[in-house]
């Protein structure tokens, strides 16, 4: 069995998904992180695996179900931090590891599932993402050589990811492709895919039009509207 790994920011205001801004404010995109985030750890949660971790640049909140062992990420650029990722939970309990990140909240216990599996009879496993990188990496013997220097954040990620697989002499196994919530584009594309989730909720919550209450004059008993 394989262990699956989530790497994430801590949901605070100004820190996490600050490509939403605008047209969200810096409070409305860390609550949309917050949800991506829950629903992605309950995703893993409901997944099969040796061991569910969370490399995590904060603190845990109460968005953190039981049964994840929380450490932090080290490293500067994000390939050190994947890196870091993968050697430190496998320092822990070696063996096969599935890595995703916190920002597509439509993934599934079934997609982790099948992931994870796949390293059964593959080398590696690919989550390719619509913007050019990739939403999930496996590993069947996870090495640091395997990311650090991959370019990341670039339209060339998921390439240049792939050549060093290849490079490597490594077989891949390809799941199906995911959006990536970095935009306000992306993140209402994600919830029309995935209604149910507590992202496409919170989503829904953050544009619903202002309530307004009728309240009539004194006087003229003309009404108006107080927002």
């Amino acid at each position: 069995m394989t262990q699956i790994l989530v790497i994430a920011k801590e949901p605070v205001p100004g820190r996490v998904k600050t490509r939403l801004t605008p047209p969200f404010s810096p409070a409305q995109a860390a609550e949309l992180a917050a949800a991506a985030l829950e629903d992605t750890l309950r995703a893993v949660a409901a997944a099969p695996a040796t061991q569910r971790v969370l490399a995590l640049d904060g603190r845990p909140g109460g968005w953190l179900p039981d049964g994840f062992v929380v450490i932090p990420q080290r490293g500067a650029g994000l390939d050190e931090r994947l890196a870091a990722a993968f050697a430190d939970a496998c320092r822990l309990r070696p063996g096969p590891a599935v890595l995703i990140g916190m920002d597509t909240p439509q993934v599934t216990a079934g997609l982790l599932r099948r992931a994870a599996e796949a390293l059964a009879g593959h080398d590696a496993v690919y989550g390719p993402a619509a913007d050019g990188g990739f939403w999930l990496l496996g590993l069947r013997e996870p090495d640091p050589d395997l990311l650090l220097g991959v370019p990341m954040s670039r339209p060339e990620t998921g390439r240049r990811q792939l050549d060093r697989l290849a490079r490597a002499g490594l077989s891949v196994c390809h799941l199906p492709e995911l959006t990536d919530v970095d935009t306000a584009e992306d993140a209402f594309r994600v919830a029309g895919q995935a209604p149910a989730t507590r992202f496409a909720a919170a989503l829904r919550e953050t544009t619903r039009p202002q309530k307004v209450t009728i309240v009539p004059k004194v006087k003229s008993g003309t009404p108006y509207l107080l927002v």
